[in-house]
């Protein structure tokens, strides 16, 4: 029962040291795909919080589709809708656009 107790207690002691380091490592990659965002001038199409082309937002798009769907429209937007005028990046270094999904990913619907 001790060893059990024990095993228990090193189990969420590990978690709780991990977890605000993953949430850091999180923030990093949110703010460095905003980053990716600005750099890549998305918001000459896109909007998101008010700021850029109001003809297509992006706030909320993390509530509505899941990452890999979110990688398919920036990699390959034809395969998502075969009428869009959205550009394709699928030359993205695998670090920004990584840091582009997790961004976009991040922008939840607000209640």
């Amino acid at each position: 029962m001790n060893a059990k107790r024990s095993t228990a207690v090193a189990v969420v002691l590990l978690t709780a040291a991990i977890l605000p380091v993953r949430a850091q490592d999180d923030a990093a990659k949110i703010a460095r795909g905003k980053e990716v965002f600005t750099a890549q001038k998305c918001s000459m199409c896109h909007m998101v919080e008010g700021k850029g082309n109001k003809s297509h937002p992006l706030d909320g798009v993390g509530s509505t589709l899941k990452a890999e769907d979110i990688k398919k429209w920036v990699v390959a937007p034809k395969d998502m809708k075969a009428d869009t005028k959205m550009k394709a990046y699928p030359n993205l270094p695998a670090a920004d656009l990584d840091a582009i999904i997790a961004y976009l990913s991040s922008l939840k619907k607000k209640e």
